[in-house]
């Protein structure tokens, strides 16, 4: 498959990564964007960064690889295309235009891919003739180095396609799950209480947002805390993400998004790349100290774990993934200390219930309901 043309359009951030991955991989590549004056851009920063890799030790030839990746501000640069991943805005309007733009620019053999990390799929392929060969291959920032791609279907998509989607994806070194066409795949579906039930225990004032980033690494042995890995994120991407599957499960309360993190987006506080979001990253600016109370802290760890494992009982009860996908994607895709289904069977199913239904009891908000999963589990 190293002959087929691959190619990308957008050269932002996730275009001109998932690029590279393709080039190292041997693939020839042309990456499209309508904005001469960002391929340039991108075409340098490629070129730092490989050359960069190299002097590492990381990439044998740069320049091998970079003289195999091409850009192009006219889409016909894409007619000879195996495969072509957009990787553009998240707006389902200017997807779906740029897809049926697109399909009659390349053969009807070629694949068309998109990289949303929220939107539907299946809106997307309806503005093609042939929406069967559409799919979803969402990579993941930034697509070099990190090993998850989660391979949607459409309704339309024709079954061949995710086996050699799956295929193609584990040539190009990375991890490939299946999931559901359903609002935020597998990852931006179960991740969704990390976020939210940090948020709402730190607007409730039971901890403050140094405490319960401690708490979660700590304790819960999570890499990064929900407010450090929000910031690094930023609140551009992650809170947007949020108020879409939000939306996108009609309101459902369980995904309910947080003012606190809007007031951020709204300040233009998006994180580190603004040197301001939950913590301020100015120069010489001490980070806060936490509260390093245990038995706060593992209360903190309990209450968001269990809307973790929640989540993910719910997504493989409702056949959005395969146990053995939800587990790859949460712990070699985003590097969770274990699967959540696993967690579930240590904690034990009936801990997991008791708690859930405790906080339920006590909000008296569907936000808290238990996965019908947990009690057909115990009962």
């Amino acid at each position: 498959m190293k002959e087929h043309l691959i190619g990308i359009i957008g050269c932002g951030a996730m275009g001109a990564g998932i690029a590279q991955v393709a080039a190292v991989a041997g693939h020839p590549v042309v990456v499209y964007d309508n904005n001469a004056a960002a391929l340039q851009k991108a075409q340098e920063k490629l070129s730092a960064t490989l050359h960069k890799l190299q002097d590492k030790g990381k990439l044998a030839h740069a320049q091998a690889v970079l003289s195999r990746v091409s850009f192009s501000s006219q889409l016909d640069a894409l007619s000879g295309s195996f495969l072509v991943v957009e990787a553009i805005v998240e707006q389902l309007a200017i997807k779906k235009e740029v897809f049926a733009s697109l399909e009659h620019k390349v053969s009807e053999t070629c694949i068309l891919a998109t990289n949303t990390s929220s939107l539907s799929v299946t809106a997307i392929a309806a503005a093609c003739h042939r929406p069967e060969r559409v799919i979803g291959l969402h990579f993941f920032n930034p697509p070099p180095l990190m090993a998850l791609v989660e391979v949607v279907p459409a309704l339309q998509t024709h079954p061949e396609l995710v086996d050699t989607s799956k295929e193609l994806m584990q040539a190009w070194g990375k991890i490939p799950v299946v999931a559901k066409d359903t609002p935020g795949f597998i990852v931006n579906r179960v991740a969704r209480p990390f976020y939210g039930e940090a948020l709402r225990i730190y607007e409730e004032g039971i901890a403050d947002i140094a405490t319960i980033d401690w708490a979660m690494t700590t304790l819960g042995g999570f890499r990064m805390g929900p407010f450090t890995l929000m910031d690094y994120i930023g609140h551009d991407v992650n809170y947007v993400v949020t108020e879409s599957v939000f939306q996108s499960f009609f309101c459902d309360p369980r995904y309910k998004p947080s003012f606190s993190q809007k007031r951020l987006l709204e300040a233009g506080w998006l994180g580190r790349k603004s040197g301001r979001g939950f913590y301020d990253y100015s120069e010489g600016q001490p980070l806060p100290e936490p509260l390093r109370d245990e038995v706060l802290g593992q209360k903190i760890v309990d209450r968001v774990l269990a809307m973790l494992i929640n989540e993910a009982v719910d997504a493989k009860y409702l056949g959005i993934a395969t146990a053995t996908d939800l587990e790859l994607a949460m712990t070699r895709g985003v590097n969770y200390p274990k699967g959540l289904l696993a967690w579930c069977n240590e904690w034990g199913p009936g801990n997991v219930l008791h708690l859930l239904d405790t906080l339920y009891s006590n909000y008296g908000e569907d936000r808290y309901r238990a996965s019908v999963a947990l009690r057909k589990t115990i009962g």
